[in-house]
């Protein structure tokens, strides 16, 4: 190569080369150090866009298995444990009217039954009217199929679509637990033929009460399912983002000494073709 004095041609390229090496040094730093092979659009902007659409549809289903755990603690909490003690309510007054209707007790007995009786639906429609999640009453008929205004929706997917959502009003379908939801705010023991009445009357009632019931088993199992489904889903899309966003560690690690070596060479040939033009020199001398 030529000698040149004004213009060091080897240093410049020399210099190019060690600004390029510097460079991709920096970005095998930043890889290494964040894990992440894709960080912004200029990596690689198709999988940056490809995973970031995953990486959303991951977080809508998080959030949708969130809505799922809210869903289960209202029939868990609340739905469940007023159904219950409605329940123990019931067998608690088939009990007297059975000790009612009896032949070996007197009216003045009957009557201190009926007190008892009397005290026990009324404990039926305090805890029907009182029991409620968030504000949204449950066993007051609110939760029906055919109820007014809007129904308690649970939505778990990725867009509006009736299969993305869970329509509790439809799957529970509770109907009033109040005594004339039941068909018992009439039925009175004070009598034998009273106490008859009620005993029928009561056995309706505990059939309603516990097909209610069953309904809210069989919602539970659904809510529980499908918060597994949506499990599988988060963890297939976060491993699908993953393989195209990060690192290979043990790649990346192996780039990153090349860089370290070519950037060490290229100062050297920095400094060597530095020293270039003083051969114009001896050639004076």
């Amino acid at each position: 190569m030529p000698l040149r004095i004004f213009n060091n041609l080897s240093s410049q390229i020399a210099q190019n080369r060690l600004s390029s090496h510097n460079d991709n040094l920096g970005k095998a730093i930043g890889t290494v150090a964040s894990g992440e092979r894709v960080k912004n659009s200029s990596d690689d902007g198709a999988s940056l866009a490809i995973s970031e659409s995953l990486r959303s549809d991951a977080r809508a289903f998080r959030q949708g298995a969130r809505n799922l755990q809210d869903g289960l603690s209202l029939i868990n909490n609340v739905a469940e444990g007023g159904l219950t003690v409605i329940a123990e309510i019931l067998i608690r007054t088939r009990e007297l009217a059975s000790q009612a209707s009896t032949g070996t007790i007197g009216d003045t007995e009957r009557q201190t039954l009926q007190l008892e009786f009397e005290a026990q639906k009324q404990e039926i429609n305090r805890i029907t009217n009182t029991n409620e999640f968030l504000g949204q009453k449950l066993l007051d008929g609110s939760l029906s199929s055919s109820a007014a205004g809007d129904d308690v929706i649970i939505h778990i997917g990725l867009d509006s679509r009736t299969e993305n959502r869970i329509n509790l009003n439809e799957t529970l379908n509770l109907q009033a637990t109040t005594t004339t939801g039941l068909g018992i705010e009439d039925l009175d023991i004070s009598t034998a033929d009273g106490a008859k009445e009620a005993l029928v009357r009561l056995q309706q009632a505990v059939g309603d009460l516990s097909g209610a019931r069953a309904r809210v088993g069989a919602t539970q199992n659904r809510l529980t399912r499908a918060i597994q489904n949506l499990g599988v889903n988060i963890e297939n899309l976060t491993a699908a983002a993953s393989t195209i966003r990060d690192a290979d560690v043990a790649e990346e690690v192996t780039g990153l000494t090349k860089q370290l070596l070519l950037v060490q060479t290229s100062s050297a040939m920095v400094g060597q073709s530095n020293l270039i033009p003083e051969g114009v020199l001896l050639l004076l001398q």
